[in-house]
């Protein structure tokens, strides 16, 4: 059985909600649920499930370990490549290992990190050359000049950031 929900909405994020006038606007958005008959593992069912598949371990609890703080599920999109997904059962690739996985997470984790860690700076750097630039120019309250935005939706929706702070 599959249940379906709806939900209603008067505030919408396109283009006529900044320019069409003061009135009501809905959005309905349907959320068919299917249904989900598998079963939850437990830490040592799933490393069953996974040694079933032919992945290697070389240390279960550090296995354990490592699915009771990552999750299996998350874990689950690092063995695609692994694994010849065009069978129903997933096998692993000879000689995988959960190392492996385990791995090219910690790898994923600190690319992460490291791009975020530059998005930070970029951002940074790009609000402050703004700011510099339009406070040389316009003073040091120029965010309170309404005729700095093009849309008064935008100088309101910052107004009330400040007011709310």
């Amino acid at each position: 059985m599959q249940r379906l929900i709806i939900f209603a909405s008067n505030k919408t994020h396109h283009a006529s909600h900044l320019n069409s006038a003061p009135g009501w606007v809905f959005d309905f958005i349907a959320i068919k649920f299917m249904k989900y008959s598998k079963a939850p593992l437990s830490i040592s069912d799933q490393i069953t499930r996974l040694k079933e598949r032919g992945l290697i371990f070389h240390d279960e609890q550090k296995a354990a370990n490592y699915l009771s703080n990552i999750s299996y599920y998350r874990l689950r999109a690092y063995t695609y490549p692994f694994q010849d997904n065009s069978d129903p059962n997933h096998p692993f690739i000879k000689g995988v290992s959960f190392e492996d996985i385990i791995n090219l997470y910690i790898f994923d984790r600190r690319l992460r990190i490291l791009v975020f860690n530059a998005i930070e700076k970029i951002e940074i750097a790009l609000r402050t050359k703004i700011i510099n630039i339009f406070s040389l120019k316009n003073g040091s309250h120029w965010h309170e000049n309404l005729a700095l935005y093009r849309k008064r939706y935008f100088f309101d929706k910052i107004l009330m950031h400040y007011m709310k702070k």
